[in-house]
């Protein structure tokens, strides 16, 4: 059992970083093959930087999504309201002439 978990491992490895057992292998010229896999090893490279990076600050960025779409949810409710009842938004004393049936025209 051991030994073909050993084996598997080996083939896996060497099926990707041994080029003359990769499908690499069909490239004639070795240094360009190398140079493909140089450019691959780079390609993951990378791209396994940028999935740990966004792994470690995932809680940093489920923050600043929250807080964005909170925003959003201030504003639109804002909006609404004051489309709905712009009498919201007056000062307490425009609030009570409103109320008492003075217009704001009539003061200015």
């Amino acid at each position: 059992m051991l030994t073909s978990v050993r084996k598997f491992v080996v083939f896996c490895w060497d099926f990707v970083f041994n080029h003359e057992v990769s499908p690499l292998r069909h490239i004639p010229d070795v240094a360009i093959r190398h140079y493909i896999l140089q450019i691959l090893g780079l390609m993951w490279a990378a791209a396994f930087a940028v999935a740990i990076g966004s792994y470690t600050i995932f809680a940093v960025s489920i923050i600043g999504h929250v807080v964005l779409f909170a925003a959003v949810a201030i504003t639109v409710t804002t909006w609404t309201a004051a489309a709905a009842k712009p009498d919201l938004f007056a000062r307490s004393s425009i609030r009570k002439e409103i109320e008492g049936g003075k217009g704001l025209s009539n003061n200015r």
